[in-house]
């Protein structure tokens, strides 16, 4: 089939796929439970970074119930630990960039940082303030994973709040930091964790350390290579859709972006699209549960 009549075809399946997908409930967390644990399954799962943001501010309320209502699996969230031990849900050193207020959230209690508001990319101010990682859990619980990004060294008041809402089975860690990543499994032996690695070498250490049920790698490695070498240890593939793939995806060149992204087998695919992507990944049968 010539390219532009494929993506011609792509572009119609979508179309149809963004009507059914959008008449369907949200994924039940046994679901989406049962494919993370199952990596030979050929569905794709698709990780909603920093909570469907577009039209929302990210790591925000609205933002994890958009994630939610879009049937995403997993929804990607940092963590910060204020004075007063309240985890809440931020992603950069400083506020500034998201919310009217100015500096290091780790340096406020959580009393002080509720006199701020979250501001969407352009600077607009929203009556949304920063949300408690207990609130985020609460309201993810039963209908998606989450995927913690650790952007604190405070781990504890983390994993007091996971177990007090019982989402342990709800949720993973990612970091690069493999010490960070032990000291999870150290306050909690059963926690699921994703390691991030750079290299072949660096995703064999991390599938021997930690017998992780997911590896994050870069397009920079993705060869059929490590993606073997993943499987072989029986555990899924994350791979960043985040910036030029999802520049691609918006463009509307589906099926260049679907190309680049699946061609090795990567079943874990971590967007700013959700909205865009669950319907391609729906239209050519990649989010139905089957052997690959």
């Amino acid at each position: 089939m010539r390219p532009f009549l494929k993506s011609s075809v792509l572009r119609l399946a979508v179309l149809l796929a963004l009507t059914i997908w959008s008449c369907k409930p949200q994924q039940p967390i046994a679901h989406i439970l049962a494919e993370f644990h199952n990596p030979s399954s050929s569905y794709v799962m698709v990780a909603a970074h920093r909570a469907a943001h577009n039209g929302y501010p990210e790591n925000s309320l609205p933002a994890i119930r958009h994630a939610i209502d879009l049937g995403v699996d997993i929804i990607e969230l940092d963590v910060k630990v204020t004075t007063d031990s309240v985890v809440v849900i931020n992603h950069d050193r400083t506020i500034d960039r998201t919310t009217n207020g100015t500096g290091d959230p780790e340096a406020y209690a959580w009393k002080d940082l509720q006199q701020f508001r979250l501001e969407m990319p352009d600077g607009t101010l929203t009556n949304e303030r920063i949300a408690t990682f207990e609130e985020a859990l609460l309201l993810v619980k039963g209908k998606a994973m989450i995927d913690i990004d650790i952007k604190t060294s405070h781990l504890k008041p983390i994993v007091d709040v996971i177990t007090q809402t019982d989402t342990w089975d709800h949720i993973f860690f990612f970091d690069n930091d493999y010490l960070a990543l032990q000291e999870v499994r150290d306050r909690q032996p059963g926690a699921m964790l994703m390691p991030r690695a750079y290299s072949y070498q660096m995703a064999d250490s991390a599938l021997m350390l930690f017998k992780p049920p997911v590896v994050h790698i870069d397009h920079s490695f993705y060869t059929e290579e490590v993606c073997q070498l993943i499987q072989n240890h029986g555990a899924r593939i994350c791979l960043n859709a985040l910036g030029t793939q999802d520049s691609i995806i918006r463009s509307g060149s589906l099926q260049k972006a679907l190309d680049n992204l699946l061609k090795y087998q990567a079943n874990i695919i971590q967007t700013d699209e959700p909205e865009l992507l669950i319907p391609a990944l729906e239209a050519i049968g990649r989010r139905t549960s089957g052997k690959q």
